[in-house]
């Protein structure tokens, strides 16, 4: 365990762009989980608000302007635009992971009895797989959120059902492989019962590549949230996350007020790019096939 971690460090310490995803992935998490501390305003609540400040560019080293420093600016309620990023990280960051953990439960259990099983088990969970991803996935999102309405909860659940196919064929295929090996033919000959073969022989060897995919489809989950929330069907103006600030600020954008959306954008943008790229090295480290020579 601890030299398989310590190769994924090292891998990390070769591939400069890769180290550099995570200095910034670590840097965003890092200031969402502080955001009470950090940020120096609470965005969203209205005694901290003062209309005076709304719609202030961003400050540089040479602004003269009397009271507040708004480092990027404030929106056309006077939010501090930096406060909101990174309380918008913090919402953008819990929906990408809390959906991607759900959705890899279901799926990984789902995809293990198809692969283990076979038979009529494997034809239902795979036909209902092949199914949901024959539909884009934002127009899945999109009817789930018309039903359930807005709410962090709600844009969860439907991130959920448009990811746990992705899941279940992933793991379904890996339990297939690992199944024919000899190593699962000794525990099928001691007697051991399924539930036990599952978790304590097949499901280690299934979680590779079930890691890499859930690696990518976290920077996917955000990406559609800020669609849907830019779309007005994903959070409520409460719940703010960097989907919902550049939406927000994107209809000032004609009037020269770019910062509202604009920062906000960069930084979903960094987010969404530092993910992959740790998700890409990840994915060398665990498939030594693609390990760069």
């Amino acid at each position: 365990m601890n030299t398989g971690i310590a190769r994924v460090f090292r891998s990390y310490a070769d591939s400069w762009i890769a180290l550099l995803g995570l200095f910034v992935l670590c840097v965003f998490a890092l200031g969402a989980i502080a955001a009470p501390w950090v940020a120096p305003q609470q965005p969203y609540d209205l005694s901290q608000l003062n209309l005076l400040d709304s719609r202030q560019p961003p400050d540089t080293p040479w602004t003269d302007r009397p009271g507040r420093t708004y480092l990027l600016g404030t929106d056309e309620q006077g939010r501090d635009m930096f406060s909101a990023i990174v309380y918008g990280l913090r919402i953008s960051l819990l929906v990408g992971l809390s959906s991607t953990a759900i959705a890899l439960a279901i799926g990984g259990v789902l995809g293990l009895i198809a692969g283990y099983k076979g038979g009529w088990a494997e034809t239902l969970i795979m036909r209902a797989a092949d199914i949901q991803l024959s539909f884009p996935a934002i127009l899945i999102a999109l009817v789930l959120l018309a039903v359930l309405g807005q709410g962090t909860g709600k844009i969860v659940a439907a991130l959920v059902a448009v990811q746990w196919a992705y899941y279940a064929r992933t793991t379904r295929s890996a339990a297939i492989v690992e199944s024919r090996k000899e190593y699962m033919e000794a525990a099928r000959l001691q007697g051991l019962s399924h539930i036990r073969i599952l978790l304590r022989h097949l499901l280690p060897n299934c979680l590779p590549p079930l890691i890499v995919v859930a690696a990518l489809q976290v920077a996917a989950a955000i990406s559609l949230e800020a669609t849907l929330s830019f779309l007005g069907l994903g959070l409520p103006i409460t719940e703010p996350s960097l989907g919902l600030l550049i939406a927000n600020g994107f209809q000032h954008m004609l009037s020269g007020k770019y910062w509202m959306s604009f920062f906000p954008g960069v930084a979903l943008l960094m987010l969404i790019v530092s993910i992959n790229l740790v998700a890409d090295q990840l994915r060398d480290v665990l498939n030594p096939r693609l390990q760069k020579q």
